[in-house]
């Protein structure tokens, strides 16, 4: 028993109210029920305080289930809550198709063809399912396998049967994708990085909601969102960004589900955003 009392123990206590047995029942409840908390740090005094207060607070009334992961390269600052809880990708696995296929193409040092670029602009910048579908089929598993392998991205495993929108994906290994993206690495080379960075700065106005909300002027923009309904955890709405300018250099991630609506996840996504934007501006 849980609790540490037997049932015919509960059962005396009901029946004769003694007021002693009662609370301990009460107790029984797993501290682990409790709701993760944000975690931050930082090199710049006070900013790591300030990020996980508000971070807390603009998720403080939001009905839903929220993982964040935030690094700034510029003061050492990394915020994350729920970094390695797996959520359907939805279209948000568009940008590692992409890596994939850049990842691939330079192994056998050859270019994209102009069909590959083409489907790559689609996929990214309209978020086109046609497109991610037919590149899914031609890479296969074992090559996006081991571009994740070759990533460190160990929590992502890839959708079956052709299913890319049903990738388990966490905050952790999307953080080192855009990670990957936004300084030199062995993994991707710089004219890869920069493709897919470009296509993001150039997603349609439409899908360019969640992570860059209330970015401050002159920072620039690479944003990659997703958003799914499914029977079970409502929609799940994720949104992820690189970030650069105004003295900083950062990639977020939020992903979400049990979201009773799209605008809702968007909604819950953005108040995150604004905070962050917010607080390391006037770091």
């Amino acid at each position: 028993m849980t609790s540490g009392i037997s049932r015919r123990g509960r059962v005396l206590a009901a029946a004769v109210g003694t007021g002693v047995l009662v609370p301990l029942v009460a107790t029984a409840t797993p501290a682990s029920a409790a709701a993760p908390a944000v975690t931050c740090t930082s090199a710049k005094a006070g900013l790591a305080a300030k990020l996980k207060k508000d971070i807390t607070a603009a998720l403080a009334t939001r009905k839903g289930t929220v993982a964040v992961g935030l690094y700034d390269r510029s003061t050492n600052t990394t915020c994350t809550l729920r970094a390695s809880s797996a959520y359907d990708s939805a279209s948000i696995v568009k940008v590692t198709v992409l890596a994939t296929l850049l990842w691939d193409a330079k192994k056998t040092n050859r270019y994209l063809t102009d069909r590959e670029n083409t489907l790559a602009k689609a996929m990214i910048t309209k978020s086109d399912n046609a497109a991610t579908s037919t590149l899914w089929k031609q890479l296969g598993m074992t090559k996006i396998k081991n571009f994740l392998k070759a990533a460190g991205m160990t929590q992502t495993k890839p959708g079956a049967n052709g299913y890319w929108g049903l990738t388990q994906i966490t905050v952790t290994d999307e953080q080192k994708l855009l990670k990957l993206l936004t300084a030199k690495n062995a993994v991707l080379s710089d004219n890869s990085r920069a493709y897919i960075v470009k296509l993001m700065g150039q997603v349609v106005s439409s899908q360019r909601w969640g992570t860059p909300y209330g970015v401050p002027s002159g920072v620039t923009v690479a944003v990659k969102n997703g958003w799914l309904q499914r029977s079970t955890n409502g929609w799940r709405v994720h949104s992820v960004g690189a970030f650069k300018g105004g003295g900083h250099d950062y990639v977020m991630t939020v992903l979400s589900h049990g979201n009773s609506t799209m605008n809702y996840g968007i909604a819950t996504i953005q108040a995150v955003a604004k905070v962050i934007h917010k607080d390391l501006a006037a770091s």
